[in-house]
């Protein structure tokens, strides 16, 4: 199963859970049709490789502290 078809199953399990938690896709396909096919399965962001770990960190804590803002 690949990220796309992981994402899917995910969004289409029952409870509030598997729809809202972040999924945030790596990939070396950075394309704009790349990172919005992402976000058409439902993934919330994209992150291309290589990346800055900062970057990393960054969007994780915006998913992970995003009630708390």
């Amino acid at each position: 199963m690949n990220g796309y078809e992981s994402t899917v199953a995910i969004r289409g399990m029952d409870g509030d859970y598997p729809r809202n938690v972040p999924i945030i896709a790596m990939s070396a396909n950075a394309y704009e049709e790349d990172v919005q096919q992402c976000l058409d399965v439902g993934m919330n962001d994209h992150i291309a490789k290589p990346f800055q770990p900062n970057e990393l960190l960054a969007k994780l804590a915006s998913y992970i502290f995003r009630d708390q803002q």
